[in-house]
This record gives structure tokens, sequence and C-alpha cells, in this order.
């Protein structure tokens, strides 16, 4: 288990950090080109990059659990109440999307974006004292977090848990993985240093086959983000316990259309609204219980041997199908499905080759990406 363990980041970086220009060179970092940051995902090759690391962008045979389903059609069907006086009220939005065609992302998410996925901290800001343990980060670098397969992950949006979701005795657990100083140490637990155990991404395109790409980089991300969950459920010998259940959530959309993983059906524009805002509410909770629990079930000044050294390439990075006599046992998932502002849902057929073991679609509109874990 010693691959779990917090590894500290490279001196370099650190140096850079503390230096007087750290604060210019990270925002140099977190703002570079969108075209820029996306470029590695626009070969549909890099789906079967991510496959053979173990996560799987395809239909499957096997049935997710009727919890999750459940979990799904009321993330779905439980209304929320949306803002008023905005760009999706009837008589502005055919007006409203017609003006962001031929606009860049940055347009796009300025113009729609809070719209259909709203933000967790302003939501809490706003009175919805419940999300206050929620943060969220704008284009910014997975940095604490390790390499999957490639550079790490720069969602256009995330949402994790705050070290406030925790108690003092979790914090005191889990230090030995993320590390005792917030920024000092790369983790299987972190996204950036203050967001723990990630569990919504989303990404925002323009143009044409744009939505393909945000689905690569959110099956990215949202990799990352269940591999957490998994690794930690495994430590505690609980995995069963989420195999074939749905652990994070990802949305990509442009002007015209919302993808929306880990949904099922639904209609209207504000449906990505409703779900997004019923994630927070609903599944948040439960899931945040789940981690919680395990976490208390990690022993006290665990010993999880010496730690491996930064790795600086996915070469050197374990990937969930890796080892000796190493058998893929169970899944952990992200499923999609489309929903257009139109009040239409189209249903996914790209399909894939899946490798060792696959997930089922949820239903017949439903592409699931799976996430194998060992």
């Amino acid at each position: 288990m010693s691959h779990l363990r917090a590894r500290p980041k490279p001196e370099s970086s650190l140096r850079r950090k503390n230096s007087n220009s750290s604060l210019a060179s990270s925002t140099t970092s977190d703002q570079k080109s969108r075209d820029g940051k996306s470029a590695k995902y626009r070969s549909p090759s890099y789906e079967t990059v991510l496959a053979t690391k173990g996560s799987f962008m395809a239909e499957s045979d096997l049935e997710v659990t009727d919890l999750s389903k459940g979990w799904c059609q009321k993330l779905l069907y439980e209304k929320q109440k949306t803002p008023k006086d905005t760009f999706f009220k009837d008589d502005r939005f055919r007006t409203a999307c017609q003006k962001l065609q031929s606009k860049n992302e940055s347009r796009v998410i300025q113009g729609i974006s809070r719209l259909i996925v709203p933000s967790a901290e302003g939501l809490a800001t706003n009175g919805a004292k419940d999300l206050e343990n929620l943060v969220e980060s704008v284009n910014e670098s997975w940095r604490s977090s390790l390499a999957f397969c490639g550079p790490l992950p720069q969602p256009d949006y995330a949402v994790g848990f705050a070290r406030s979701a925790f108690s003092n005795t979790q914090l005191e657990k889990l230090a030995p993985f993320i590390g005792e100083v917030p920024n000092l140490c790369n983790s299987y637990f972190l996204a950036t240093f203050y967001m723990h155990f990630p569990f919504l991404t989303c990404e925002v395109k323009c143009g044409a086959s744009a939505l393909d790409i945000a689905d690569r980089q959110n099956a990215h991300s949202m990799t990352l983000a269940v591999r957490a969950v998994a690794e930690l459920f495994k430590f505690v010998g609980r995995e069963e316990e989420i195999n074939r259940e749905i652990l994070a959530f990802s949305i990509s959309h442009d002007h015209r259309s919302v993808r929306i993983f880990t949904a099922l059906d639904g209609k209207e524009k504000w449906t990505a609204y409703h779900f997004t805002r019923n994630v927070y509410d609903i599944w948040r909770p439960n899931h945040l219980s789940r981690v919680c629990s395990a976490i208390d079930d990690i022993p006290f000044r665990v010993d999880l041997g010496v730690s491996q050294p930064d790795p600086g390439s996915q070469s050197n990075v374990p990937s969930f199908t890796e080892g000796d006599d190493i058998q893929v046992t169970q899944a952990s998932l992200v499923a999609s499905v489309e929903v257009t502002p139109n009040s239409s849902f189209t249903e996914q057929t790209k399909q894939s080759k899946q490798a060792k073991q696959t997930i089922s679609n949820m239903a017949k509109k439903v592409r699931i990406m799976q996430i194998a874990n060992y």
C-alpha cells in the first residue's frame, strides 16, 4: 500500500511556488489557452489510451446496482427552484443561444455555464449552508493529484470536499495519505491542495465534434476522482461496497447541448440545473457519509511503508490493472446521456472496444464510462 502514501512535491516546484513570481507563474499555467489544454484529447485514440490503463468510455454488459439506478432517477426528476430573470427565460432563451453560436469557450462559459452547472460555493454564499463544506475550482490544474494518463486534468469547473467536511480525527487519519501541510504533497485523494475527493466536473466546448473532446477530458478527470474513492475503500477492505456503484458525475456542454454523466432521462432546458442541484443536495450527503465511514476505518498511525518517488511520467504510475496476480474484480462507474436545451435526449451510440471487465448501460440511452479497479 506504499503507493498511497503522500508524495512530497519536487523541490523545484516548491521553490517556484515560494518565489515572488509564484502567483504569476501559477496563473500562467492555469490560464493557458483552452485549445492548448485540450489538444491531447482531440484524437479518438485517447479513449484507447485510457482503456489500456483501465478506464473505459463504452457501453457494457454488466448492470449497475439498483441503488445507483434509483439515485439517477431521483437526481433527474426531483425538482429544484430555478433562478429567475435569466437567459433561460422562455422569451429570451432562443435569442441567447443564437448569440452564442460561433463564440469561443470563454464566451459560452460567461453566457450560460452557471445556469447549467450552478456554482456550489455561490449557492452556499446565498444561503445553502449545507454546501459550505464544498469547494470548487475553475480552469485550475489538479496539481496536487497524481498522474493517471499524461498531464494532470484541468477541468473548466470542478467540485469536491473542503477540509472542513472532515473531522479533526478523520484529517489525522488522512495525513499519511495527503500530507501534514496542504500544498506540499501529491496524493491520490486530492485534486487541488484544497479539494479532497472531487466528484463533479464540467467541460465547455464550442465547434464541430467539440463535445466528444469534452467527454474525453471529463473521462480523464473522473478517472482520478473515482480512483480516489476506490483506493480508499480497497485500503480498508471494503471495496465490494462500491462495486458497480456510481461515484462521480461530469457534464459536457456547448451553447446547444449538454451531456450529463450518470443521468438516465429528462426533458427541458433546466434539466441539467435540477440534476446538478440534486447532486449537491441529495447525493452529496450520502457520498460524504460513505467516504467518511471508510476514513473512520483507517487505523491511527497507519504504516504505509516507504513512499514512492514522484513518478514524473505516467509510465511509473501504477494503473488500475497493473500488478502481479491482480485480477480486475469490480468496476466503479460514471455514465452518460445527452440532453439538449430544446427538451430532447439523444442516444449516445459511440462504441469502443473494451478490455478485461466492463459495466452495463443503465438504459438504452446511456453510455457508461467504466473505471476498473483492482
